[in-house]
C-alpha cells in the first residue's frame, strides 16, 4: 500500500472516524482505523454498535489495507506540517508516514482481514432528506435522550413517519422533546429508535447547507446515513417506547407567553446559587401580567421578573411552580423566533413549552414538588 493526500483533508477524515472508535476493546482491531486504498482511500470506524466510513481521492500508487492504532495515528497526523502526507506499507506491518521532514515508522499494525464487517443494510427502505433539515431535528431533541442504562429503548430517538410527516421524539422519564417536519415524499413508513450516540455523531456528520442531502437507508435491525462521501451505520434499539401521544396532556388552561432571551436571562441569572451538589429548583410564580423567578440554597437567595402575556383563569395567589434549570434552560436554547408559550395547569401537572406559532416543537417538562422555604 502507498498513497498521497493533503494533510487537512486525511486529518479531518479521520477525526469523523475516530470519535466512535473504543480506547480499549477485547477485539485489539477496534482499537484501530481501518485503512483501504482501492482507486480512493477509505477510512473505517467501528465498535460493533456504530460505524463511520469515509472516502476521500488521494494519489494512490499502490492498494491494500491495514489497521492502525486510531490514538496515535490521529496525534502524528494532526502535528503534522501542513503539506502532502505520504504512507507507505513496509514489510512486517510497518507504516511508514512522511512529510515534509518528518518521517514516522509505526509498528504493531494489523492486517486489514482481522477487522469486523460493518452491517450492510439493503436499500429496500431508502428515502432523502434535507442535511440541514435532519441536523435541526436532531439538535432540537437529543439533549432530552436518557441516559438511564436501566432503561435502553430510550437511550435513543424514537422516529415516527407517516401521513407525509416525521415526528421525533426524545425521553428521559422527566421530559419529552417533540419535533415534527413535513416530509412528503419520503419512502418510509413505521417507527424506530435510533440510538442517541449514533444521532450525535450523525448530527457533527450533517451540513447545514440548504442544497445537500442525507440518505436513509433502513433495515431489519440496522440503519444507513449517507451524507456524501462518509456513510454511519447503527443498530436500531429494540423495545417498547414510550407512547408519546398518550403522554401529552389534555388539557393546559394557562397559558403564558414570554420573551425567549429575557426569560432565559432570567432563570440563568437565578440559577447561579444552584451547582452539582446544590440542586435545589427554580421556583416560578406565574401571576396576570409576568412571571416572577426565584431560587434558594444554601449560598443565599435570588429573584428576577419577567413581564409576560398571560391569559386563562388563575387562582388568586398565581401559580407557583419548580423546575430543574437545566431542563428550562435546554428547551429555551433550541425554541426559535423571539417568543414562546409556557402553558400549564397546575403545580404538579407537565407543563409544556411551544413556538409562538405552530406546533412544530413540542416540550414537555415535570415540575419539582416544592418545599415550604
Amino acid at each position: 500500500m502507498k498513497f498521497s493526500c493533503e494533510k487537512a483533508l486525511l486529518l479531518a477524515a479521520i477525526s469523523h472516524v475516530s470519535r466512535i472508535i473504543p480506547s480499549r476493546s477485547s477485539i485489539a482491531a477496534l482499537e484501530g482505523i481501518l485503512i483501504e486504498t482501492n482507486d480512493r482511500l477509505r477510512l473505517t470506524g467501528f465498535n460493533l454498535e456504530v460505524g463511520i466510513r469515509t472516502e476521500l481521492d488521494v494519489d494512490v500508487e499502490r492498494t491494500g489495507s491495514v489497521v492502525v492504532g486510531a490514538r496515535l495515528l490521529g496525534e502524528i497526523v494532526r502535528k503534522l506540517p501542513d503539506e502532502t502526507v505520504t504512507f507507505e506499507m513496509r514489510d512486517k506491518l510497518v507504516m511508514n508516514i512522511r512529510c515534509g521532514q518528518s518521517v514516522f515508522d509505526i509498528a504493531s499494525c494489523l492486517d486489514g482481514v482481522s477487522y469486523p464487517e460493518l452491517p450492510e443494510v439493503s436499500e429496500e427502505q431508502a428515502t432523502m432528506l434535507p442535511q440541514a433539515l435532519l441536523r435541526g431535528m436532531i439538535h432540537e431533541t437529543i439533549f432530552a435522550v436518557s441516559d438511564n442504562e436501566n432503561k435502553i429503548i430510550h437511550t435513543g430517538s424514537q422516529f415516527n413517519w407517516g401521513e407525509g410527516k416525521l415526528v421525533i421524539v426524545s425521553v428521559d422519564g422527566y421530559r419529552l422533546a417533540l419535533r415534527r417536519e413535513s416530509t412528503e415524499g419520503a419512502g418510509f413508513s413505521g417507527s424506530f429508535v435510533v440510538p442517541g450516540v449514533a444521532l450525535r455523531e450523525i448530527e457533527r456528520l450533517l451540513s447545514d447547507k440548504e442544497d445537500e442531502t442525507v440518505k436513509l437507508v433502513l433495515g431489519g435491525r440496522h440503519i444507513s446515513f449517507f451524507m456524501g462521501d462518509t456513510v454511519l451505520v447503527t443498530r436500531l434499539l429494540e423495545g417498547d417506547f414510550l407512547n408519546y401521544r398518550t403522554a401529552m396532556p389534555a388539557s393546559l388552561p394557562v397559558d403564558v407567553r414570554l420573551n425567549i432571551r429575557d426569560f432565559t436571562a432570567g432563570i440563568e441569572r437565578v440559577s447561579l446559587l444552584i451547582n452539582e451538589k446544590i440542586k435545589n429548583p427554580v421556583r416560578l410564580l406565574v401571576r396576570p401580567g409576568g412571571v416572577d423567578l426565584s431560587c434558594r440554597t444554601s449560598l443565599g437567595f435570588a429573584a428576577d421578573a419577567c413581564e409576560a402575556e398571560v391569559t386563562g383563569e388563575l387562582p388568586e395567589a398565581g401559580i407557583e411552580i419548580g423546575f430543574n434549570h437545566r431542563y428550562l434552560l435546554d428547551a429555551l436554547h433550541v425554541l426559535p423566533g423571539e417568543s414562546f408559550r409556557l402553558k400549564l395547569l397546575s403545580p404538579l401537572a407537565p407543563c409544556v413549552l411551544m413556538p409562538d406559532e405552530g406546533d412544530a416543537y413540542f416540550y414537555m417538562v415535570l415540575p419539582v414538588r416544592l418545599r415550604a422555604d
